[in-house]
């Protein structure tokens, strides 16, 4: 991945492919249908979706329940009780959680701090960068936010630089099974910048590797030193991490190389990334800091000197929703359960405060959240509760807006312009896991709410997450899994849909 990094960057999966069922010739005199005795009906409904699972080949299990969005009444199920791994499907039930907890103008604050006084421009007493749980938090951000701090008249620090994340607990890593340099997968801070990534660059030069690690956004690419890299005489693994104290230190094999490109590395000191980078930009400035140091509690004094906020939770939802993005619905989810205890909570109490939510307010009876994100292949959601807590009225009015659209697709995969079912909903993918819930509105009108669970567990055991960042057979699993998707909304648009 070598684009710059934005809001936009994170681009979430959208439904593969199956050809649409060919039409017969119309009859040549208009026949009033007879209507089929509801036993038969559902015989003959059971038997068509039977024969599109076995068509799919999917080892594992598959549960889906479809709803008539007005009345909220089952239409059809199959294994609809049945807790399977809900994967990025979780995103939707943690931000039903930040909007109800948080509200939708809700916005979070990134602060400078001065513990001391500030006369003359010269600030007796430390600068804080204080994070306040903005997952969106970028490079430009914090150009723009030591550009205020000149305006705010500062010109000299004589203490310390500290920065704080103890909005949110620390967390190494999202999900501790997966390979340990997926830019998915990166610590968790109050204080994050970049969505926790590191761009890393090479180029062969010479016989040798020019190497750079920075912060890049649209308008900056600021090196840093906090995430360090050193090529190493070997074929395989292609990265190792290790935790040098002051820095994250990774290799990566000479033989991966070739003659050069980029990917983003996760960043796993969040507070130090960020307070480093911010250096740069108040050295920029003409305020030379001392080199940050990370400071704990849950509490901060001092005059708040610049103020940065985030995009309205909603807009911040919106993205997340579209782009899948991990580590904000694990900052959204986290902030939710703080406001809820009055205090941070760890990543593991705060699922678990999800969890009891969604089970007292979504009536999710199945639910077994370990994540807000669905990394976790832990997580247990039925397809029932996942449809049911989507078709409640307020709820569909609330997320409904937020969800993208999903473009049914022809038998080459390519996205049909104009497609008569339109689809807005949410995907998840892990391994052998594939999952979609939404609504669904067909030629005839009448709106349904689906949930579409497919997993298996007995694959995903197999994985080694060391090694395996592809496991074989993974991709054809996952693409036979999303075309049995289409196949289904297809056939209940054409069933139900009049």
């Amino acid at each position: 991945m070598t684009r710059p990094l934005s809001r936009r960057f994170f681009l979430s999966s959208a439904l593969a492919t199956l050809a649409a069922p060919a039409l017969a010739e119309a009859p040549a005199v208009s026949l009033r249908p007879v209507l089929r005795p509801a036993s038969i009906r559902a015989a003959q409904g059971a038997a068509a979706t039977e024969a599109l699972i076995a068509k799919a080949r999917l080892s594992g299990e598959v549960g889906f329940a479809v709803l008539e969005a007005a009345t909220g009444g089952v239409l059809e199920a199959r294994a609809a009780g049945t807790g399977l791994p809900p994967a990025s499907v979780t995103k939707a039930v943690t931000a039903l959680y930040a909007l109800e907890t948080l509200g939708a103008e809700h916005r979070f604050a990134t602060r400078l701090i001065a513990t001391g006084p500030l006369r003359d421009g010269v600030l007796d007493g430390d600068l804080v960068l204080a994070g306040g749980g903005d997952p969106t938090l970028d490079t430009d951000a914090l150009a723009d936010m030591a550009a205020a701090l000149k305006r705010a008249g500062l010109r000299e620090v004589r203490g310390g630089f500290k920065v704080w994340g103890g909005a949110l607990p620390y967390l190494h890593a999202i999900y501790a099974q997966q390979p340990v340099h997926v830019g998915y997968n990166p610590a968790l801070s109050g204080l994050s910048l970049n969505y926790n990534r590191v761009h890393f660059e090479w180029r062969a030069a010479g016989g040798t590797y020019a190497l750079t690690m920075d912060a890049r956004s649209s308008r900056y690419r600021p090196e840093v030193t906090v995430a360090r890299m050193r090529v190493a005489d070997r074929a395989a693994p292609v990265y190792t991490y290790s935790d040098a104290g002051t820095h994250d230190a990774w290799t990566v094999a000479r033989g991966a190389l070739g003659g050069g490109g980029a990917r983003w590395l996760p960043v796993r000191k969040p507070a130090l990334y960020a307070g480093e980078v911010f250096a740069t930009f108040a050295r920029a400035q003409g305020i030379v800091l001392k080199a940050p140091a990370e400071i704990d509690g849950t509490a901060l004094e001092g005059a708040t000197l610049v103020t940065h906020e985030s995009a309205a939770l909603a807009d911040i939802l919106r993205d997340m929703l579209r782009y899948s993005t991990n580590i904000t619905a694990e900052m959204v989810g986290m902030a939710a359960s703080a406001k809820r205890r009055g205090r941070p909570v760890t990543h593991a109490a705060s699922a678990r405060e999800m969890t009891g939510w969604a089970k007292a307010t979504l009536g999710m009876a199945a639910a077994d959240l370990r994540d807000h994100s669905g990394l976790s292949d832990r997580s247990r959601l039925s397809a029932e509760d996942m449809a049911r807590a989507l078709a409640a009225t307020g709820r569909r009015e609330a997320l409904r807006p937020l969800m993208r659209e999903v473009a049914m697709r022809d038998a080459q995969g390519r996205p049909v312009k104009g497609h008569e079912v339109k689809v807005q909903a949410k995907t998840g993918t892990l391994f052998f896991v594939s999952t979609l819930a939404g609504y669904v509105t067909p030629p005839g009108g009448r709106e349904l709410v689906f949930a579409v669970l497919s997993a298996s567990d007995s694959l995903r055991s197999r994985i080694n997450p060391a090694r395996d960042e592809r496991p074989a057979g993974a991709r054809g699993w996952n693409l036979r899994a999303k075309r049995l998707q289409q196949a289904l909304i297809e056939r209940w648009s054409a069933t139900y849909g009049g």
